[in-house]
């Protein structure tokens, strides 16, 4: 196959899903809660460095081979003090809760798995380690996924259904899929809505996730200073997104909290706010579980065929005749780079357009001629493709009076002998006094514009044609 290219750009596009939350929640609140402590870079861990990431440590570096021991107490802060204030906080108002757990860290804080599993809380998957996973190999990379199942399950007494590494290479949702383990993975950040990947057989449902809704902001720059910031950025979102609820289209919205940082004093004073905001406007908070669920339920993916996975002989099949009687344009659309953004029919008829306005002015030219007349001697015939057919008979050129074809005959020859190429309409797009009109308009205007015009109707023929074969 030629190059194709694999980023999805496109996403639920400018009609996402109809979504009806529970409880006719506007938005669908995810809070999250990471739990990364004992589970960081540090030699006792078996790492070559301490840790230097997300801690109130401005610039902090990484310390080869030594312990970094402000580091490690900053991270031991986030289990002796912040969980458990941030836990009260949770319980105290029996707030549904997500936790990313670190396996490694899970298993260095009993006591505070005991107090999640007794809150209800979800604890997902964060990984074996909270280490980048960027410079892993494959093989790497799966072997720390399996260990971190197994030993999530040793530690929590279950098999985590979610996952979030945060830290990820371009393999791990991948990997994690193949698994088939997990009924959501969020290592994205590309959507307000969850959505459908396909790996291999494995349909992964994926729940987006958030690096600025998040306090990690705290410690980085541009960031939060003071928890009022970070408050009145968490309700800006909420009541942005309700709006956007209440006029039809629900979204969720993902809240990314951590031990260490919300857990102080100053900082969970803005969290506090935002909560007391959201309660009074009814809550609609909910697990990533809770969101899995319901997605599963009411928007069950569909597998279908996608124009960029074809290879060029089914690609052909389908698409080699959009383009009246010119195979060639859907062979030199197919080399181009496509992707997930070609799989819907305004998608595909971009890159078929391309390949047409790219031509030379000949090969257009043979392009335009190639199309029938309208009502024509080939229609009368019954002789024209079956796309043509369709699109005539849409407009009613099928079912003429007498008076009305000798009309369409006159204008044809007159339109053929002043431009040389057939009078061509996008059909669909008007009824038959609206053609008329239009080939009585045209029939005057200057050739090189009327080509133009010629050329911009077929392209608008096929992406009619394309409508009715994709999405």
């Amino acid at each position: 196959m030629p190059p194709r290219y694999p980023r999805d750009l496109t996403g639920h596009g400018p009609t996402p899903p109809i979504v009806h939350w529970p409880n006719g929640a506007h938005v669908a609140v995810s809070l999250v809660l990471n739990f990364e402590e004992g589970g960081e870079n540090s030699i006792l861990h078996g790492d070559k460095a301490s840790e230097a990431f997300l801690s109130d440590i401005a610039g902090a570096q990484p310390w080869p081979g030594q312990r970094h021991w402000n580091m490690e107490s900053i991270y031991d802060y986030g289990a002796r003090a912040g969980f458990w204030r941030l836990h009260r906080l949770f319980t105290e108002r029996g707030l549904p809760i997500t936790v990313y757990g670190v396996a490694t860290a899970l298993a260095r804080a009993p006591e505070q798995v005991a107090a999640m599993k007794e809150a209800g809380w979800e604890i997902a998957s964060h990984g074996l380690k909270w280490v980048e996973h960027k410079d892993m190999g494959e093989a790497e990379e799966r072997a720390a996924i399996e260990e971190a199942i197994r030993l999530h399950r040793e530690v929590v007494g279950q098999t985590p259904r979610g996952w979030y590494t945060g830290r990820c290479s371009e393999n791990t949702v991948r990997l994690t899929a193949e698994t088939g383990q997990f009924n959501w993975i969020s290592d994205t950040y590309d959507d307000d809505l969850p959505y459908w990947r396909e790996i291999g057989n494995r349909d992964q449902l994926v729940i987006p996730y958030t690096l600025e809704a998040n306090d990690m902001r705290f410690a980085t720059a541009p960031g939060y200073i003071t928890g009022q910031q970070f408050g009145d950025y968490l309700i800006d979102t909420f009541e942005t997104l309700r709006a956007e609820g209440e006029a039809g289209s629900p979204k969720m919205m993902s809240v990314g909290l951590h031990n260490r940082l919300i857990g102080r004093p100053g900082k969970i004073a803005g969290l506090i706010r935002f909560l007391d905001h959201i309660a009074g406007r009814g809550g609609w908070c909910f697990t990533r579980g809770e969101i899995a669920r319901y997605w599963a339920e009411h928007h069950p993916h569909e597998r279908r065929e996608r124009p960029s996975e074809m290879r060029k002989r089914r690609f052909l099949e389908l698409f080699g005749g959009i383009y009246e009687h010119s195979r060639w344009v859907a062979e030199r659309a197919y080399k181009l780079e496509l992707g997930p953004a070609h799989d819907s029919a305004t998608g595909l008829a971009n890159a078929m357009a391309r390949a047409f306005r790219s031509a030379s002015e000949e090969e257009r030219l043979e392009v335009l001629r190639a199309h029938p007349d309208l009502a024509g001697k080939l229609a009368a015939a019954e002789t024209l493709t079956a796309e043509s057919t369709a699109e005539q008979a849409s407009a009613g050129l099928d079912a003429l009076t007498e008076e009305e074809r000798a009309r369409f005959t006159e204008l044809n020859k007159a339109y053929m002998a002043r431009h040389g190429i057939p009078f061509i309409i996008a059909v669909r797009d008007h009824d038959k006094p609206g053609i008329l009109a239009a080939f009585e308009r045209r029939l005057a205007n200057d050739t090189p514009d009327e080509i133009a015009e010629a050329s911009a109707q077929v392209e608008r023929i096929a992406w009619h044609r394309l409508k009715a074969i994709l999405p």
